[in-house]
């Protein structure tokens, strides 16, 4: 018997069967905008054959306007058809099923020719929209079912339209961003007018047949947002208008409450599709946060949802769904929801690709075919680069040896996990691990390779990591000073503390400090209170009308680095502000442009300003330094004594914030090639 009864059982919507109830949710990956659509297939496909029950596409604008930036893909031509239709071949071919988001930004693009309900400006775009009339009503809700209706001409099985996230649909909804007073604002029934109307045309685009998704907005997060009572009447509206399923929507992207990061709980919205499912008829879709196929199995059996949504997973392992269904979950590739190499990437403007699997969105670039000649190669070092890279060598059928001093794999991932917030790499270190056990690895813990074992090795790749950089402040007797190491390890520094260095490492550092208690990420119920989340159906939008109620901090905690800048400003594009925000809650300062000047058994003696004459005392009980990494590269100067060719990879070769994106991306591509 399966262990994932409901997850894998069949599910009509409409008049197609989908073969499981997995849907793998919208991302924007940037390769529509690439114009390769050999590429674009194969990553589409790749999910496909590895059992997707329903795909949605990134979002496909439906006009220049709604574009979420300038030269936004969409179906505008005859020949946007051609190319998509080789999309929808490739994936039917694999058995699958895949429907077209259709995307209009609204206030949110990135163009100059941005529109809105109201002409109020969003604090995530540069540009003010330009209030519709009318007429500009009536041509977006005609370009949307023209979308549509392209949709089917090039294969689609069905769109989703989406109506969530704080996009244009949603920002009718509000009276945050819908400041009308004709037949489009004020009372709800009007406010509710455009979604409803668009859902209507767009069902008479598609035809009976095709499925229709509506992404609805359950909670978000903003002031004014909608309330329950709305959320319903809409749902019941958007049903009756011709929608086959609604598709769970949490928060809009202004919102100052984080919805898919690390360091929010599992499934920690899904409470809210359970409590929408009775109120409609049609299949309800529950998403954020779910990244396994134990809890999407859950969360069916539970009557929570009719299916489940995942969109990271689908990036971290496109094989999800064929490994859970042939006993391989332990395989899977877990989705951290770092965010460092998708969202990160997409709201830069670059490719999307994912942390722990460098292959998403570049299956035709990297591939890891089986190599021409078996070598006996050795990796030094059991870190993330090195465990890629002995992964990715053993699968292509070379022979590998992995050195480890430690008694354990994971390297600086086990320094991770042990921060509040980032429970998921427990996850990361497991799979490492059972990716280890395959065949063609001899692991040899508590093995400090030399470059005598590694002599008779045809290839040689170093992976030894970093250590901690010293910043060389000046430290009289008797004074406390911690490395980052010592405090992720459980060193005590005492009840005041200073931490030299704002970096990841600093941030990371000063979380642990101040954490005391159960981690709200795996404590819902904590973590809604820490943010100022409120069951909809008791405040509006599901905000608590009294903010946020943080835990006190552990301890006092300053925050410092030398460059002259907001401390955080470094770190990742779209969760940097949660760290900043976090820590804020728990009264942490921080400061920038500070000069150190010594360590005392009184605490640290600072200065700001160049001429760093008006010094102060920081009277704290003990400094920890997170001053940055140098490479770990003494058994390479000795393989480069001994004139042994061998390749530098990871914090080894690059020490740069414990990059274990890069590192782990530099170490498949090196095995891909050996």
């Amino acid at each position: 018997m399966s262990s994932y009864p409901n997850l894998l059982s069949p599910i009509t919507l409409g008049t197609i069967t989908l073969r499981n109830r997995s849907l793998m949710g919208s991302m924007h990956t940037g390769l529509e905008e690439t114009g390769d659509w050999g590429r674009i297939a194969a990553f589409y496909a790749a999910r496909a054959k590895g059992g997707a029950g329903l795909i949605v596409t990134g979002g496909m604008a439906p006009n220049r306007e709604g574009g979420v930036f300038p030269g936004a893909a969409g179906l505008f031509t005859d020949r946007d058809i051609a190319n998509h239709r080789r999309v929808t071949d490739a994936v039917h071919a694999e058995g699958g099923h895949i429907v077209m988001q259709i995307l209009h930004a609204g206030r949110y693009a990135y163009g100059k020719d941005c529109v809105a309900p109201s002409a109020i400006k969003s604090p995530i775009s540069p540009f003010p929209p330009r209030e519709l009339d009318e007429a500009g009503i009536e041509k977006q809700i005609a370009d949307i079912a023209t979308a549509a209706a392209r949709a089917i001409a090039a294969g689609y099985d069905g769109v989703e339209v989406m109506g969530s996230e704080g996009y244009f649909l949603n920002q009718f909804l509000v009276a945050h961003t819908n400041r009308r007073s004709d037949r489009w604002g004020g009372t709800y029934a009007n406010r509710m007018r455009l979604p409803v109307e668009v859902v209507r045309r767009v069902r008479i685009a598609l035809g009976p047949e095709a499925i229709l998704i509506y992404r609805i907005s359950l909670i978000d997060l903003i002031p004014d947002g909608s309330t329950w009572d709305e959320v319903v009447q809409l749902a019941k509206a958007i049903e009756g208008a011709g929608a086959t399923v609604l598709n769970t929507g949490i928060g809009w992207h202004e919102a100052r409450v984080p919805t898919i990061a690390t360091s929010v709980p599992r499934a920690a919205f899904a409470h809210l599709t359970a409590r929408l499912r009775p109120e409609v008829g049609i299949p309800v879709i529950t998403s954020n946060r779910i990244n396994t196929p134990d809890l999407a199995e859950r969360l069916l059996a539970e009557g929570m949802a009719d299916m489940v949504s995942m969109a990271r997973p689908w990036l971290a392992d496109a094989e999800f769904v064929a490994k859970a269904a042939s006993g391989r979950a332990a395989e899977i590739a877990p989705c951290i929801a770092c965010n460092q190499a998708c969202l990160d990437h997409t709201f830069s403007g670059r490719l999307t690709s994912c942390l722990v699997n460098p292959r998403a969105c570049h299956e035709t670039e990297l591939t890891y075919p089986p190599a021409p000649v078996a070598k006996r190669i050795a990796v030094v070092g059991a870190g993330p680069a090195g465990m890629m890279a002995a992964i990715v060598a053993a699968g292509r059928g070379h022979d590998v040896t992995l050195f480890e001093r430690s008694p354990e794999v994971g390297g600086q991932l086990n320094l991770a996990r042990r921060v509040p917030g980032k429970e998921e790499f427990h996850g990361l270190v497991a799979w490492f691990a059972t990716m280890l056990r395959q065949p063609g690895i001899t692991l040899r813990l508590g093995a400090q390779a030399t470059a005598d074992d590694l002599s008779g090795f045809d290839e040689v790749v170093v992976a030894t990591g970093v250590i901690p950089r010293d910043p060389g402040i000046p430290v009289e007797p008797g004074a406390r000073v911690f490395s980052y190491i010592d405090i992720l390890n459980g060193a005590d520094p005492g009840r005041r503390v200073a931490i030299i260095g704002a970096g990841g490492i600093g941030f990371d550092v000063a979380e642990t400090l101040v954490q005391e208690g159960p981690s709200p990420t795996l404590d819902p119920a904590l973590w809604r209170r820490e943010w100022g989340v409120a069951a909809p159906w008791d405040a509006r939008g599901g905000l608590d009308p009294d903010g946020p109620h943080p835990h006190p901090a552990a301890r006092e905690v300053h925050l410092l680095q030398r460059k002259a800048e907001k401390p955080g400003r470094q770190l990742g594009k779209t969760t940097g502000w949660i760290h900043r925000a976090s820590l804020a809650m728990k009264r942490v300062r921080m400061r920038g442009g500070v000069n150190y000047e010594r360590i005392t058994p009184e605490g640290l003696w600072i200065s700001q300003g160049a001429d760093r004459t008006r010094q102060e005392l920081l009277e704290v009980d003990a400094v920890v330094l997170c001053a940055g990494q140098e490479p770990e590269r003494g058994l390479s100067a000795e393989l480069h004594r001994r004139g042994l060719r061998h390749h530098l990879i990871g914090g080894a070769d690059v020490a740069a914030e414990l990059d274990a994106k890069r590192a782990i991306d530099q170490a498949a591509r090196l095995a891909a090639r050996l």
